[in-house]
């Protein structure tokens, strides 16, 4: 039950008891004032017979003994109390009190009723009897020749009469008040009914269900209940359009390559995408924290405090990660533009770590192939204008520059190959057969085939067995050929180079160990690296260009297996490959 229904209830209450009060206060003065003028006019009869007992008798006290016993016989005969009282206001006689006893009252001249009867005319009160103690209707009347006659009744019947009127007034307040909060529970429920269900629709609207109706109603209520179910319905449609608009845009933030952040006027995140969490590494609610507390990027709470100032647009390059892993460029700027107040900002980040990286290799590239491509170019030069300026010299010193000029050229010949090699295989623009390939028949073949290059070393071929690779023939004999000769070039003469196969489910790994000089561990990050070269003046002199491990891995990536190296500085260096096995 609403507190509005009970205090409906209390007031429709308490009207009827305020009428039922009302009514009961009237009835009992109309039934007291009926009762009084009843009993009055009975009084005003009696002493009048009583008067008419005593003509002849004057009320003095000489007189008192006939006077006292008249009074006895008039009050027995009415059932009142009769006083008969002289003119100077002294009783002579009463009914309710003995003859011996009449000196000592007091005397009456000054009661109202006496006053009134000794003018001439019929005198009445009514209060408390100081003889016999008790509440009484006095009414006198005046006795021809002087004196008075006064007859008092006492007021019990009246008394119960009210008192009985009291107590049906109680029961019917009772009853009424009963009918009234049952009446009154009923109306109000009836009354209330539009308000609760206007208190539903809404309790329901704010709970987001916008699908609750109220009933139709006539008059202004129907008014206000189409307004309500109006209202709730444009709430659910723009509901919808907002709810529909924010998965479209979340799911366009959340597919972006880039990271996107918004902050507010005080600088606390209001959308933070999946991406820019992954730049930084944020788990858990970044929503309504600084940048600073959630990315713990001094840098970036820099930059977006830089945007926040000014209208124009930040841009910078920032680091993130261990060491500077991943490279940002973040553009920042404050919205709305312009000079009005600032109620956030906005920054895109761009991940440019690759292209930072490929720059960086572009750099290296072109300075490491300028230097290479210059080393034999000017040897050329140098002894081809010695060739030419110098007439003098004597067919063997030009046959002896001639031969330097051809092995520079070569030199110069292998290393153009292999960047186009190389160019072809990155550009994935080399024609590859895939087929079942036997890697140990391959292996033996390429062995036997360079049997003078490895005549220096001990060279070993283990297998387990028949192992065939899905992969194409010219690549794997590429591969083998680059790795065999370069444990060939490192390893001292005497050495052991050992070539073994073995193959699983799914993929055929070869390893190729030698007993050579091995690679210090700082530059076995680096091996597969274009131009790079852990001994140079070794790695030239034995006509390596600084492209074959370079190749190799591009070959065994595009053939959808993985190359890695192992190697002690001084006991010698195992590169491992694996294929996919043929099925």
């Amino acid at each position: 039950m609403s507190g509005t229904q009970l205090k409906l209830m209390g007031l429709l209450s308490t009207l009827v008891l305020l009428v039922v009060a009302g009514v009961g206060i009237q009835a009992e003065r109309g039934l007291r004032a009926a009762q009084m003028a009843r009993i009055t006019e009975a009084l005003e009869q009696r002493a009048n017979l009583t008067r008419e007992l005593i003509v002849g008798v004057p009320l003095e006290l000489a007189a008192v003994e006939s006077l006292d016993a008249a009074a006895d016989r008039a009050g027995a005969a009415s059932g009142a109390r009769v006083t008969l009282i002289a003119a100077d206001g002294t009783v002579v006689g009463d009914s309710d009190v003995g003859r011996e006893r009449l000196g000592s009252l007091a005397n009456h001249a000054e009661r109202p009723e006496v006053r009134g009867a000794l003018a001439g005319r019929v005198g009445t009160s009514t209060r408390r009897s100081e003889t016999v103690g008790r509440r009484l209707l006095y009414l006198a009347v005046p006795v021809d020749g002087g004196g008075v006659v006064r007859l008092a009744m006492e007021l019990s019947d009246l008394e119960a009469a009210v008192a009985s009127l009291r107590r049906e007034l109680l029961v019917a307040s009772a009853v009424g008040l009963a009918a009234a909060v049952g009446l009154s529970y009923a109306l109000s429920w009836l009354a209330l009914r539009p308000i609760r269900e206007m208190r539903d629709v809404l309790a329901s609207v704010l709970r987001g269900d916008y699908r609750t109706r109220m009933l139709r109603g006539s008059g202004e209520l129907g008014e206000i209940t189409r307004a309500i179910n109006e209202l709730a319905e444009q709430l659910r449609e723009r509901l919808q359009e907002v709810t529909s608009e924010k998965e479209q845009l979340q799911t366009v933030l959340n597919g972006m390559v880039e990271g996107v952040l918004v902050t507010d006027a005080d600088g606390r995140i209001l959308l933070a995408n999946a991406r820019l969490r992954d730049f930084y590494g944020a788990r858990g609610g970044v929503l309504g924290r600084s940048v600073l507390e959630a990315m713990h990027d001094a840098e970036l709470d820099e930059v977006m405090a830089e945007a926040a100032r000014t209208d124009s647009a930040v841009s910078r390059q920032i680091s993130v990660g261990r060491g500077g892993a991943r490279i940002l460029r973040v553009h920042a700027v404050r919205f709305p533009a312009g000079s009005g107040p600032r109620t956030g900002s906005l920054a895109v980040f761009h991940d440019v770590s690759e292209l930072t990286r490929l720059e960086h290799v572009r750099r290296d590239f072109v300075a490491n192939a300028s230097h290479e491509l210059r080393t034999p170019l000017t040897a050329i030069r140098g002894f081809a204008e010695t060739i030419l300026n110098n007439a003098s010299l004597s067919s063997a010193e030009q046959r002896s520059y001639i031969e330097i000029i051809d092995r520079h050229a070569r030199r110069l010949g292998n290393l153009v190959g292999d960047l186009l090699e190389l160019s072809k295989i990155e550009s994935r623009e080399a024609n590859l057969e895939f087929a079942s390939v036997n890697v140990e028949a391959l292996s033996r073949a390429l062995v036997a085939d360079a049997g003078d290059r490895f005549s220096k070393q001990e060279l070993e071929v283990r297998s387990q067995g028949s192992v065939q690779a899905w992969a194409d023939p010219l690549a794997v004999e590429q591969v083998l050929t680059n790795l065999l000769d370069n444990a060939v070039k490192y390893t001292e003469p005497g050495g052991r180079i050992c070539l073994a196969i073995q193959g699983s489910d799914t993929w055929v790994q070869v390893r190729i160990s030698d007993t050579g000089i091995g690679i210090p561990p700082s530059d076995l990050s680096h091996i597969f690296e274009r131009f790079y070269r852990v001994d140079k003046a070794r790695s030239r002199a034995l006509g390596g260009t600084g492209l074959g491990l370079s190749i190799v891995r591009h070959l065994v990536e595009s053939l959808g297996g993985e190359i890695s190296v192992e190697s002690v500085l001084g006991e010698g260096t195992t590169f491992t490959f694996t294929l996919p096995r043929a099925r």
